[in-house]
């Protein structure tokens, strides 16, 4: 099954893009940690902020991790409480994917779905899957293809 193949969300966005998702986020975050770790004293009162909120900071960047649309148990994504969504791998297989309200929320905040619900009618789920897979390992995230 496609689901433990590839991490992709429901809604149409490829996980393995997400720096929190595939712990890019909590790793540097750990690494930032260690090497800030009293390094800074000297210049602690030539600088706009507090560096013990940073380290703080820090140490909660390295705990965030996603849990995925497939582990969340009680979903607050509207994707995940619709019933068509249950029963298709992906939302970009639904004929309603461009109307749908659940999705409204996906395609503002992520509107390369768009290009991905195209890009699965043109090759199938699978190989589009594959691209967005060779695009990531190529060190393409989502903080790259999304509109601010």
């Amino acid at each position: 099954m496609l689901k433990d193949k590839y991490a992709y969300g429901c809604c149409g966005v490829f996980c393995e893009m997400c720096p929190t998702g595939i712990g890019k986020i909590s790793e540097l975050a750990s690494e930032l940690l260690k090497l800030t770790k009293g390094s800074y004293k000297w210049a602690e009162n030539s600088v706009n902020f507090n560096f013990e909120d940073l380290r703080k900071g820090l140490e909660w960047l390295t705990k965030d991790e996603c849990p995925t649309c497939f582990k969340i148990e009680d979903p607050w994504c509207d994707v995940l409480k619709c019933e068509k969504a249950k029963r298709l791998q992906s939302c970009l297989l639904c004929e309603e994917f461009l109307e749908c309200p659940s999705t409204d929320y996906h395609r503002d905040r992520y509107p390369f779905v768009l290009d991905h619900y195209k890009r699965v009618r043109e090759i199938g789920l699978e190989k589009h899957l594959e691209e967005e897979r060779k695009k990531a390992q190529d060190g393409i995230t989502l903080v790259d293809i999304r509109k601010w």
